[in-house]
């Protein structure tokens, strides 16, 4: 696959993954780290299907995912100056960062009405194509059942999850197979 994001966005997987999750279904995608279980982080609904499908206790909180550092002031109410740096050295990549969220806007179901979001842009292309052909946050823990280990593979998800999302975007196995590392920027 064409490692240009912007090539991507045209891929006919890309776009029958993004037309799945603006229509709130579930979809996984591959990120630099683990596979994604993703849905549209503004809507309730379409999060309730990501903890349904993995099992996932109510109360654990889900990473968003976005495609450009510009959107993270829609999501949190600042960006302390140890956060732009984070950012600037770090996205994309490996790293979520948790900020004060803005009231309102992300679904509560993913935020689990914490007052903090963990934020972050990752480093793969097919993940950031998926995320600029949606142009949404998309909250996504990894793809697997709770307890489960977190899948390297399209494979893995599709063993663990068949019948219970709705597509998995095969971009290959990924780079790294741990979650990303998570700072706590809000102190």
């Amino acid at each position: 696959m064409d490692k240009n994001v912007d090539n991507l966005t045209g891929y006919p997987q890309i776009t029958q993954a993004a037309d799945l999750l603006l229509n709130n279904e579930v979809v996984a995608f591959p990120t630099e780290t683990v596979y994604g279980l993703g849905a549209n982080a503004l809507n309730d609904q379409a999060v309730a299907k990501i903890f349904e499908a993995k099992g996932r206790p109510a109360d654990n909180p889900l990473i968003i995912h976005i495609a450009d550092e510009a959107v993270v002031s829609d999501f949190v109410e600042e960006i302390p100056e140890k956060a732009k740096q984070l950012m600037k050295a770090y996205w994309p990549g490996p790293l979520t960062i948790i900020l004060k969220m803005k009231e309102g806007v992300l679904s509560e179901k993913a935020t689990v009405g914490l007052s903090t979001v963990g934020i972050r842009m990752p480093d793969h292309p097919v993940a950031l194509a998926l995320l600029q052909k949606t142009n949404l946050p998309i909250a996504a823990p990894s793809a697997n059942s709770s307890g489960r280990p977190s899948p390297t593979t399209a494979e893995h998800v599709w063993d663990d999850l068949q019948g219970k999302i709705s597509g998995i975007v095969d971009g290959g196995p990924t780079g790294v197979g741990l979650e990303s590392t998570v700072l706590d920027c809000t102190e």
